[in-house]
């Protein structure tokens, strides 16, 4: 299954950053640790071409460690790019983001030359429940629905640090298969825009090969092991939690939403649906796919014309 979204105001937030681009000095990306490229917008690279990057992985407590390790050297092996983890239990988030902005960007400073900072990222990656970290109070709306945020604004860290938030924002086709189904399992895709038996059953899948301690454990799954069927794992999770209807048949919308519950809440354990080399494949793969696709429809352009 292909999982797009892009509601229109997506496309107005997508216009509010290229305007602003040309003014700002650092721009945040803010991603889940638990599938941080798959957050990265092809939109926003094409749009920040050449700016100064701050990659800020998310919600690191509910990631696994070792892989957050990984993904941070993965960034910063880029041109112009930090990165750093934060988790809701950190302290001092401020100083640590002002730091590294202040680091990556040493020249701007001071009343005449405020330091200008952009942060975006994709719906429901925790960036509003930042920002009211950062300014003390709830300025910015959060939930846990994507796109709640829908205009920017402009927030005064300090008298010469001004960070503008933006919408979260999706672009118009994810070529990459397993990126749409991590973005859609954390939750960052409208609800109508996906299936939630097929993406837990991804998801499973995933985790069989990855976590299958943490997935056994957690549902008390009996006769477990990598070779068990995706959808009978699914069955016994239902059963196991009580997710049936009527005549003991299993409810596998009630059953789904309680695994991406558990996952989206860290009950499942620390979790990453993504390692670096993964998505080299992924990407390796898709891309392909996407220059063959062009390669068929220029070859039926030209047998249309001849």
């Amino acid at each position: 299954m292909s999982i797009q979204w892009f509601p229109g105001h997506m496309n107005k937030a997508k216009k509010a950053i290229a305007e602003r681009m040309n003014q700002i000095d650092v721009v945040i990306e803010m991603t889940d640790a638990r599938f941080p490229a798959s957050c990265i917008s092809p939109l926003l690279a094409k749009t920040s071409a050449g700016k100064t990057q701050l990659k800020i992985l998310n919600k690191s407590d509910l990631a696994d460690e070792n892989l957050t390790q990984e993904w941070i050297g993965f960034f910063k092996q880029q041109q112009k790019t930090d990165a750093i983890a934060l988790s809701a239990h950190d302290k001092n988030i401020k100083a640590s983001i002002i730091r590294a902005c202040r680091q990556l960007v040493p020249h701007r400073g001071g009343m005449d030359k405020p330091l200008r900072v952009m942060i975006c990222g994709v719906p429901n990656v925790g960036k509003s429940t930042l920002i009211n970290t950062l300014i003390g109070k709830k300025s910015a709306k959060t939930g846990n629905e994507p796109g709640i945020t829908k205009a920017e604004q402009r927030l005064i860290l300090a008298d010469d640090f001004w960070l503008y938030d933006t919408p979260g924002m999706l672009w118009q086709k994810i070529i990459v298969p397993e990126s749409g189904y991590n973005l859609a399992i954390g939750g960052s895709v409208g609800r109508n825009a996906l299936d939630e038996e097929d993406i837990v059953l991804y998801l499973i899948h995933y985790l069989k090969m990855h976590y299958p301690t943490l997935l056994a454990q957690r549902y008390q799954l009996s006769d477990f092991d990598e070779h068990m069927h995706d959808d009978v794992c699914l069955e016994q999770i239902a059963r196991k939690r009580g997710a049936l209807i009527s005549g003991g048949r299993i409810d596998y919308q009630k059953a789904s939403e309680l695994v991406l519950q558990d996952f989206r809440s860290g009950l499942l354990g620390r979790i990453t649906l993504e390692t670096p080399e993964e998505w080299s494949q992924w990407l390796k793969s898709a891309q392909a796919i996407e220059a063959e696709k062009k390669r068929q429809r220029e070859q039926a352009k030209k047998e249309k014309h001849s």
